[in-house]
């Protein structure tokens, strides 16, 4: 018989090994992938959509001042609406069965304006430009503009009665021979004229806007004004920009004439007035001026604009300010104190002394020492002698 076999030695327990490269890229490539998915879809999203349209009366915008709403609820009526951006758009697209709603003729020129005159039989004009009433509406005037928001149709006019009550209180106009609806001060809100074709001028703009749509009658109001028929809506674009001007194109011919003799002129006056009167003279610096020369020509001024007062000025303030510290008085010294001291000092009356070196401001009454040339010198002499009893 053979030996039993020995048992086989009991192995170690082997330790945990890392992950590898390969295991995490099996376990991240599914959420990988998806995040990868997702992001190329709204890449794609984007390069598609674009940033709708916003502005005033806006058939596409749905910023507040659009009218969007507008447009959305005639289409879900049935009305087939064509936004156009040209006039020769709109022509293009209206027809006898069609209303065309004018917004923004500001930005239509006179030509353009005449060929819609003729070729629209119903249109309603928003706000209108007063080229653009000349033109659609002839013998309606804007008179103004009224404060009032919401008011009363007060006309026998279909769509203005099934509305009642709406927000087209703004401009104001007057027609003769025309139906007049939503009276104001000045003239009425809403004009209905019938000729060889149909217009609708509204003052407002309130009743079309997706913010003010709802209240009052306003949807009411425009939906019966559009009725059944479909509808053009004429929102011009701006006019792009063919060519800049710079500041002199822009200045008038004649006034660039007039700016040769004008530049002559002031070459010749700044020639004239800047020539030389002969060469210059050195003169050593400083210049020492004589205390008495300057003392003279100051008493010369005076002399010469009679300024009696301002001489008497100069005396008393040189006497005072001298006196000053000889009585322990500072530069601030109330007058009564000065006369005070100068009193008990020299035993003068003060009365007297008061007027002698205040004057006027001291007496309350004229100064008795500027009436004239002698009493300034009587004045001189007086504080003279008052200075040297002092020293």
């Amino acid at each position: 018989m053979s030996a039993p076999l020995a048992p086989a030695p009991p192995t170690a327990p082997s330790s945990p090994s890392s992950p590898r490269v390969g295991d995490l890229w099996r376990r991240a490539r599914g959420p990988v992938a998806f995040i990868a998915v997702l992001f190329v879809l709204a890449l794609l999203l984007s390069l598609g959509a674009r940033d709708p349209r916003e502005g005033r009366l806006e058939p596409e915008g749905p910023n507040p001042e659009g009218s969007r709403a507008l447009v959305q609820i005639l289409q879900d009526r049935g009305n087939d609406v064509t936004v156009a951006r040209t006039a020769a758009a709109a022509l293009e697209a209206a027809g006898p069965d069609t209303v065309t709603v004018l917004v923004g003729t500001h930005r239509l020129p006179r030509d353009q304006l005449d060929s819609l005159a003729e070729g629209l039989d119903h249109r309603i004009l928003v706000q209108p430009t007063t080229p653009a009433l000349k033109a659609l509406a002839p013998g309606v005037e804007m008179t103004g503009r009224t404060g009032e928001q919401s008011l009363e149709p007060r006309c026998g006019l279909d769509a203005a009665s099934a509305a009642g009550t709406a927000e087209s209180g703004g401009e104001v106009y007057t027609a003769p021979q025309s139906a007049g609806c939503y009276p104001a001060e000045g003239g009425r809100a809403l004009v209905h004229v019938i000729g060889e074709s149909t217009t609708t001028v509204l003052g407002s703009a309130a009743p079309l806007t997706n913010d003010r749509l709802d209240d009052d009658g306003n949807a009411a109001l425009a939906l019966s004004l559009i009725g059944e028929r479909d509808v053009v809506w004429l929102r011009p674009d701006p006019v792009p920009e063919e060519g800049r001007s710079d500041l002199w194109e822009l200045v008038p011919q004649s006034l660039r004439l007039s700016l040769v003799p004008l530049v002559a002129t002031l070459l010749l006056l700044a020639l004239w007035q800047g020539r030389r009167l002969g060469p210059l003279v050195a003169e050593r610096l400083p210049v020492v001026v004589r205390a008495s020369e300057t003392t003279e020509g100051r008493a010369g001024l005076y002399a010469a604009r009679r300024s009696r007062d301002r001489a008497a000025a100069a005396l008393r303030s040189g006497t005072l300010r001298r006196i000053r510290p000889g009585l322990g008085l500072g530069p601030d010294a109330a007058p009564d104190s000065v006369v005070d001291a100068v009193a008990a000092r020299t035993g003068e009356d003060p009365g007297r002394l008061g007027p002698l070196l205040y004057g006027a401001a001291q007496s309350g009454a004229a100064d008795p020492y500027t009436a004239d040339d002698r009493g300034l010198v009587r004045l001189a002499d007086e504080l003279d002698r008052m200075e040297g009893h002092l020293r």
